[in-house]
């Protein structure tokens, strides 16, 4: 599936069982919510937080996915074509930081 596919069946998703979208506010909060659950994991597996009871059942993939599934959204609700939006944070990155980390002494 590309980004594009992606985005179309989030919408078509969103549209037919989800009703509608919610607005853009609530869901850039429910986007920093879905981050949160994500770093809950990633401190718990690679940092030095132990798992309690209620994290055992986090699954990383599903949490991934659901930060996924909300950029998606609010890319649909504010006309982003993610995929040419990444297309163009490659030409950004590539002009910007041609020399950048290959001269950070801290990386190598």
């Amino acid at each position: 599936m590309t980004i594009k596919e992606a985005q179309e069946a989030v919408d078509q998703w969103i549209n037919t069982t989800g009703v509608r979208y919610f607005n853009e506010l609530t869901n850039m909060t429910i986007l920093t919510e879905e981050v949160g659950e994500l770093a809950r994991i990633m401190a718990r597996t690679y940092g030095e937080q132990s798992f309690k009871e209620s994290d055992k059942d986090r699954n990383l993939e599903d949490e991934m996915a659901d930060v996924l599934w909300v950029l998606m959204c609010l890319a649909n609700q504010t006309g982003v074509d993610l995929t040419q939006a990444l297309h163009k944070n490659f030409e950004k990155k590539n002009i910007r930081d041609i020399d950048r980390h290959k001269n950070n002494e801290k990386l190598k």
